[in-house]
C-alpha cells in the first residue's frame, strides 16, 4: 500500500467551454495522454474547495484543501507578508500594495488603461518615497517584494476588516478605503482603515512629484503616481499540519504566497524557480518531490493559471499540453506502489470573459494500489463528473488521503488524549515500574 501522497495542484487548470475550441474547455481540447492514463487507472472526481459557483482565489482553496476551515484562514496579505520574511508582530496588519498608474477623470482616480512597464530601479526608488505614515495611532508602511509589488503593515492594534482601494479593473475607480459593515472588531477596524487612506493619500503626494515619473513623463511612459491595496490579512494560531493530519509535509512552488502559506502551517518549503518552461518547471519539482522524504508532499504550477489571465484559449492548451508532456518521463516513479498520486486544481480560471477565476468545480484524479478504478478514460471537466470519487469537497481530501495511506483512525478508537483523524496517534507507552 502508499506510505506517503504526492498531491500535484495544475493552478487554475479548469475552465469553461470555448466556441473557438469546438465548445470545449482548454483541458477537454488539450492532448494529454499521461493525464488521460492515470484517469483510465485510478479514481475520477469533480472537486470545489468551497462549493460550485463560488469563485475562490488561490490561496483559499489552497487553504481549504489542506483541510483548514475559512475562519482559520489569516488572508493573504499575512502570509505573502511571511513569504516575504515580514515577521509581523502579534495584531498587525499586512495589506498588498502595488505602484501603479491612475489618471484623474471626472473627479475620479481611475486605474490607467495599461499596466505600466517598470524597471527594477525606477521601482526601488519610487517605493523608497513612501516613508512610513502615523495616524489613527497607527503606524503604516511600505515594505517592497519585486517590481511594483509590495507589502502595506499595519501596527499599533488594527484589524484587517476594512475594503480594498484596488478596482482590479483598468479604467475603474480607484477605491476609498472604509471598514466592513459590521465588523468583528470596530474600533481597530475603522482606526485601521482611516491609518490605510492616510497612507495612500500621502503615497499619491509623493509619487507625483517624484524625479522617476518626471523623467518617465518626459520619455512618454505612463508615472507610476499611486499606491494600491487590496486583501489585508492578520496572522492567527493555525494547528500545524503535521499536528492536525500526523503527516510531515513538504510545498514544492514559487512564489510569495505558496512559501508564505508552508511558513504559517508548519510544512518544509522548497522553491521550484519558474523560468519560459512550464513543463520543465513542473519535472524539475516532481523530482524533488519523488526524492523528499516526507509523507505529504504539495507540487504546485501556476502555468495554467497564468496562461488563461492572457484571454487566449489556445495559450492555455499549450501550457497543458507541456505539462502533461512533463509528466511522461517520470510516470513510472510517480505511479510506484508506495506513492499514492492525487492530481487536481485548486479553481477554475477563464480564458474568456471578464472574470479572474470563476466557480466551477475542477477534475480530480487518485492513482495508488487499492484505489478503486472506475470507467473515466480522460482527465477534463465532464469526463471526471462521472467517477467514483464523486463530488469532492476540499474537507473531504486529507481524509481521503489518510484513508488511502492506511492512517484513518476507526471512529470512537482513543490512543492519545485528543481526537485525532489519524491512526496511530500521539501515543504514550506504558512503562511498566521495575
Amino acid at each position: 500500500m502508499p506510505r506517503r501522497c504526492i498531491l500535484v495542484i495544475l493552478d487554475g487548470l479548469g475552465d469553461r467551454s470555448v466556441a473557438g475550441l469546438g465548445h470545449r474547455t482548454p483541458l477537454q481540447a488539450a492532448r494529454t495522454p499521461h493525464l488521460d492514463h492515470l484517469a483510465a487507472e485510478g479514481a475520477a472526481g469533480l472537486l470545489h474547495a468551497a462549493r460550485p459557483g463560488v469563485a475562490l482565489p488561490s490561496e483559499e482553496a489552497h487553504f481549504a484543501l489542506f483541510g483548514y476551515r475559512r475562519e482559520e484562514f489569516p488572508g493573504r496579505g499575512a502570509l505573502e507578508a511571511l513569504g516575504a520574511g515580514l515577521r509581523l508582530a502579534p495584531g498587525e496588519v499586512a495589506v498588498l500594495g502595488r505602484l501603479d498608474h491612475v489618471v484623474e477623470q471626472d473627479g475620479l482616480l481611475r486605474l490607467g488603461p495599461v499596466r505600466p512597464r517598470v524597471d527594477q530601479e525606477e521601482a526601488r526608488a519610487l517605493a523608497e518615497a513612501l516613508g512610513p505614515v502615523e495616524a489613527e495611532g497607527l503606524r503604516v508602511s511600505f515594505h517592497p517584494t519585486g517590481g511594483v509589488h509590495g507589502i502595506v503593515r499595519i501596527q499599533g492594534g488594527g484589524a484587517p476588516f476594512f475594503t480594498d482601494s484596488d478596482p482590479l479593473a483598468r479604467g475603474e475607480p480607484v477605491l476609498r478605503v472604509r471598514p466592513w459593515a459590521g465588523p468583528p472588531e470596530p474600533e481597530p477596524a475603522r482606526r485601521a482603515a482611516g491609518a490605510l487612506q492616510a497612507f495612500l493619500e500621502a503615497a499619491r503626494k509623493a509619487l507625483r512629484g517624484h524625479p522617476v515619473n518626471r523623467e518617465r513623463a518626459d520619455r512618454g511612459a505612463p508615472p507610476l503616481n499611486a499606491l494600491v491595496t487590496h486583501r489585508p490579512g492578520r496572522l492567527g494560531r493555525a494547528e500545524p499540519f503535521r499536528r492536525r493530519w500526523g503527516l510531515r509535509g513538504l510545498s514544492v512552488g514559487s512564489g510569495l504566497v505558496y512559501r508564505g502559506l508552508a511558513s504559517c502551517l508548519g510544512l518544509d518549503f522548497l522553491e521550484g524557480p519558474d523560468t519560459d518552461d512550464p513543463g520543465e518547471d513542473l519535472a524539475r519539482r516532481l523530482r524533488l518531490a519523488l526524492r523528499a522524504g516526507h509523507e505529504f508532499v504539495h507540487v504546485h504550477t501556476k502555468a495554467p493559471d497564468q496562461a488563461a489571465h492572457t484571454k487566449d484559449p489556445g495559450a492555455k492548451v499549450r501550457v497543458i499540453e507541456a505539462l502533461d508532456r512533463a509528466l511522461g518521463p517520470l510516470l513510472g516513479e510517480l505511479t510506484s506502489s508506495e506513492i499514492l498520486l492525487v492530481v487536481t486544481s485548486d479553481h477554475s480560471t477563464p480564458s474568456t470573459g471578464p472574470l479572474i477565476h470563476s466557480g466551477e468545480p475542477v477534475p480530480i484524479v487518485m492513482h495508488g494500489e487499492g484505489v478503486r478504478r472506475d470507467a473515466v478514460t480522460r482527465f477534463d471537466e465532464v469526463s471526471c463528473a462521472a467517477g467514483v470519487l464523486g463530488a469532492v469537497a476540499a474537507r473531504d481530501l486529507l481524509p481521503m488521503v489518510l484513508d488511502l495511506l492506511d492512517r484513518a483512525k476507526l471512529r470512537g478508537l482513543m490512543d492519545a488524549p485528543e481526537d485525532q483523524p489519524y491512526w496511530p496517534g500521539e501515543r504514550e507507552p506504558w512503562r511498566p515500574e521495575r
